[in-house]
């Protein structure tokens, strides 16, 4: 008994190490999805602006240009900075609140549908509903270990640890 159950504690414990190995993936392959879908639809609404401002007038949406200006470009170079992981958990929540305006008005009817569980959608057929998903996760986990921010973090510790070991040393004269 004490064997097979050494047998599997060693197993756990290997397959723990192996999803320690991988565990920078989650976040790397989230940004990188969540990045280029942004960047693709803040470029189409910068490409087709006038578009964009008409549709953002019919939402009801106020400010309608400057609404638009600013969600193009905040999708446009908030999904760059999503694939690089810069600024991640600033960006997250920025998209994240204008996937909230989508569901509160174009998307409405969907996903009060899919809350409702009637006409045949579920939340996850609500593609403003799911980047919501994968921007608060963002938001509450951060970029990942494969990222800027990650890097700028140790830089930035490093120089702090650098500068203390250098407050510590005694001073010669």
């Amino acid at each position: 008994m004490t064997r097979s159950f050494s047998s599997i504690r060693r197993s756990v414990g290997l397959a723990m190490a192996a999803l320690g190995a991988v565990a920078f993936l989650p976040p790397l392959v989230t940004r990188l999805v969540m990045g280029q879908a942004f960047f693709l639809t803040g470029r189409a609404k910068i490409e087709n602006f006038g578009n964009t401002v008409q549709f953002f007038a019919e939402l009801g949406i106020p400010f309608p240009e400057l609404n638009a200006a600013f969600v193009s470009r905040l999708e446009f170079y908030g999904g760059v900075a999503l694939v690089l992981g810069l600024l991640t958990r600033v960006v997250a929540a920025g998209l994240a609140s204008t996937m909230v305006v989508a569901l509160l008005t174009a998307d409405r009817e969907a996903f009060v549908g899919a809350l409702r569980m009637t006409g045949g959608q579920g939340l996850t057929d609500v593609v403003p509903f799911v980047y919501l998903l994968f921007l608060v996760w963002l938001v509450i986990s951060g970029p990942g270990a494969v990222s800027l921010d990650a890097l700028l973090s140790r830089w930035m510790r490093a120089g702090r640890e650098e500068g203390t070991a250098a407050a510590l040393e005694p001073a010669v004269h």
